[in-house]
C-alpha cells in the first residue's frame, strides 16, 4: 500500500514516513509498517535519515536522461561479452524465466502489486545474470550502481500492455542473439530496450511535472 501511494504520487518525493503516522494511515500496527519500510528501502524507494526516520526518494529530481545514457553504455558492454561467454544452460534457464513472466503478465492486471513485484524481480535476475556472465559478481555490482531502483519500479508501474509486450520481446531477442553468439545483435537489442524505458520514464515525469519543469531539469 505504501509503494502504491509512492508510485501514484499520493506520497510525494521528500515525504517523511514515520512508523506511527504510517500505521495510523493504513490502520495497521507498527510492526508490519516497519517491515514494509525496510523492504522499500532495499528497493530504493525510500531512504533512512539518521535520527529523523525515513522519507520518500524524489526520483523526479534525478537526471533521468543521463542515468539511462550511462546505463546504455554499461549494459551494452555487458551484453556484448555475455553473447560470447554465457553457457547454453544459462540461456535455457533465462528462457524459462521469460516463459513464466510472459504468462503471469498476461494473467495479472496492470499496476497489480504482484505484477510490479514479479516484473521488477525478473528484471533484476535477467539483467543481473547477463552482467555476471560478462564478468562475475563485480560486473553485477557495477550494474547495480547505475540501475536506480525507483526508476525501474516507476517504469514498470507506468507500463501499458504494449510496453510490457515490447519489453518481453526484447528479452526474447537478446536470448536469440546469445544463441547465435552475435554481440552486435545482442547490443542493438539491449540499447533499444534501455532507450525505450528511458523514453517511457521521461514521458511519465512530464505528465507529473509538466514539460517546462522537465526541460528546466
Amino acid at each position: 500500500m505504501i509503494r502504491a501511494d509512492i508510485m501514484s504520487g499520493d506520497l510525494e518525493g521528500g515525504s517523511r514516513l514515520g512508523e506511527a503516522n504510517m500505521a495510523e494511515r493504513y490502520g495497521l500496527s507498527r510492526t508490519p509498517v516497519r517491515e514494509a519500510l525496510r523492504r522499500l528501502q532495499s528497493e530504493g524507494l525510500i531512504e533512512a535519515l539518521p535520527h529523523r526516520g525515513a522519507r520518500v526518494v524524489d526520483w523526479r529530481s534525478l537526471d533521468i536522461a543521463a542515468i539511462y545514457d550511462l546505463r546504455a553504455v554499461v549494459e551494452g558492454f555487458f551484453v556484448r561479452r555475455a553473447a560470447i561467454t554465457m553457457p547454453d544452460s544459462e540461456i535455457d534457464r533465462l528462457s524459462g524465466l521469460c516463459d513464466t513472466v510472459e504468462r503471469r503478465t498476461a494473467e495479472l492486471s496492470l499496476r497489480d502489486p504482484e505484477l510490479i513485484d514479479l516484473t521488477a524481480e525478473f528484471n533484476r535476475e535477467f539483467h543481473g545474470s547477463i552482467a555476471r556472465a560478462a564478468g562475475g559478481e563485480i560486473f553485477a555490482a557495477v550494474r547495480g550502481s547505475v540501475v536506480i531502483g525507483p526508476l525501474v519500479l516507476r517504469t514498470v508501474h507506468d507500463y501499458t500492455r504494449e510496453d510490457q509486450q515490447r519489453s518481453n520481446r526484447h528479452h526474447r531477442e537478446i536470448l536469440a542473439a546469445f544463441r547465435a553468439r552475435s554481440p552486435e545483435w545482442a547490443e542493438s537489442v539491449m540499447l533499444a530496450h534501455v532507450y525505450s524505458a528511458k523514453t517511457r520514464l521521461l514521458e511519465g515525469r512530464e505528465q507529473l511535472l509538466g514539460p517546462a519543469s522537465v526541460e528546466a531539469s
